[in-house]
């Protein structure tokens, strides 16, 4: 368990906290490049670190990040004009370029040269692999945009959702470096398990962990009954990503998922879906726009918010829950997570809990988390800002019992510069 204090460090994500400003020198997933389809299309409201912010992709086709309130008298930009190169601010027309600096002042004499001494907060933008990135740290520190293999393989093989997940963002991350928990919470009834099923069935994996240039390696040993250990590795990279391996068959979906603050009580849940040799089907991607995916769910028309939420209880079914066939009663791996993540409370006390040997990935995850924060006060480098360090892939494996898993999966766990042929 953490003490209040580290909890608090752990938690607390605003500009000037210590976790605050470690997460303000990476680069930051904050909408998808499709959420502004258009110049001059309408803004979009997006809160993140704490911060209420507005982007907007102008006329030139270039995104800018924006703070909210306009600083004439703080009316919310959502509401402005874009227009001819610039937001313009529908109380008195006040107009902002994307990197914030004020271009125009109606309200003004024509002689005026007051516009040249105002400015709007802005977070320079990046477009790569569908997403829009911002870096809301120090300038002269700016780090190169991150490559995973989901912003490398053509828009036909991928596919990504974002959404409102009710709770700190710690508690995703921990949701999703967990193996054990997929034992029971997202377990099914199958009439012809795969031996790879079957092994998932044991609730009590052997975990090994290795702190890494990135974040963590994380390796959950299952028995089965033969020879062999079932291996299931995931990869934390820092600050929020977790990737998430396919089954044994490595040519099927992969996917991960980041878990990035909005404020301390609430999170942006990102899901990347991926097939490295060929595209997603359509009836596939049919299903994850239209949320009837295990992943990718839906929303509330006009809303980031699933349909399935705390309010109604995530529509939990318990004749379903009874009937054996699925474990919480709860339809979506997605949501299944988010309802009990959400039901500890927007911020768990970590004080308060009992961890046992599953919960090794967690633990260490916490301190390395922790240390960051305390070795950036101190002047040292983040983990995982270099790109190279983070070309990774997650895995599941058969493997003898006599060989390591990081030994028998080398080659599946790494992404080699020829798999960079297909980027679009």
């Amino acid at each position: 368990m953490l003490s209040k204090e580290e909890n608090k460090l752990l938690t607390e994500t605003d500009k000037g906290t210590p976790m605050g400003e470690l997460f303000r020198r990476y680069w930051v997933p904050a909408l998808l490049s499709e959420e502004l389809p258009a110049p001059d299309c309408q803004p979009v409201r997006v809160t993140l670190l704490g911060e209420k912010l507005i982007a907007f992709r102008d006329t030139n086709n270039q995104v800018g990040l924006l703070d909210e309130l306009c600083p004439h008298r703080r009316a919310s930009l959502f509401f402005g004009r874009n227009e001819e190169g610039g937001l313009r601010c529908v109380y008195h027309g006040w107009k902002f370029d994307a990197c914030g600096k004020c271009v125009d002042m109606p309200s003004e004499p024509p002689e005026s040269n007051f516009k040249c001494k105002v400015s709007i907060k802005s977070y320079p933008c990046r477009e790569f692999g569908g997403i829009v990135w911002t870096y809301m740290g120090p300038e002269n520190e700016m780090p190169e945009l991150p490559v995973f293999e989901f912003t490398l393989v053509p828009e036909s093989h991928r596919f990504f959702s974002r959404r409102i997940q009710e709770s700190n963002y710690f508690q995703g991350i921990e949701g999703g470096i967990d193996s054990s928990h997929i034992s029971f919470l997202h377990r099914r009834v199958h009439d012809n398990p795969t031996p790879t099923q079957k092994a998932v069935e044991n609730g009590s994996p052997k975990f090994e962990v290795s702190k890494t240039d990135y974040g963590l390696l994380i390796g959950a040993r299952r028995e089965t009954k033969d020879e062999n250990f079932y291996w299931r590795i995931t990869q934390y990279v820092m600050p929020w990503y977790a990737l998430i391996p396919p089954t044994t068959n490595q040519s099927q979906l992969r996917t991960g998922h980041a878990w990035v603050p909005m404020d301390n009580e609430n999170c942006w849940h990102w899901s990347f879906s991926w097939i490295p040799e060929a595209p997603i089907s359509e009836p596939m991607r049919e299903n994850m726009r239209a949320g009837r995916h295990e992943l990718h769910t839906e929303l509330i028309p006009g809303t980031l918010r699933p349909v399935q939420n705390k309010d109604n209880d995530y529509l939990i079914d318990r004749e379903l829950q009874r009937s054996k066939k699925n474990y919480s009663g709860i339809r979506g791996i997605g949501m299944q997570d988010a309802a009990v993540q959400e039901s500890a409370g927007v911020i768990v006390d970590r004080s308060t809990e009992k961890l046992g040997t599953s919960d090794a990935a967690i633990i260490v995850a916490r301190r390395v988390m922790i240390n960051a924060a305390k070795g950036l006060e101190k002047g040292e480098a983040p983990p995982g800002l270099d790109v190279e360090k983070i070309k990774v892939r997650a895995a599941s494996i058969m493997l003898s019992k006599d060989v390591p898993f990081q030994e028998g999966a080398a080659d599946l766990m790494k992404l080699r510069e020829s798999d960079f042929v297909y980027s679009s």
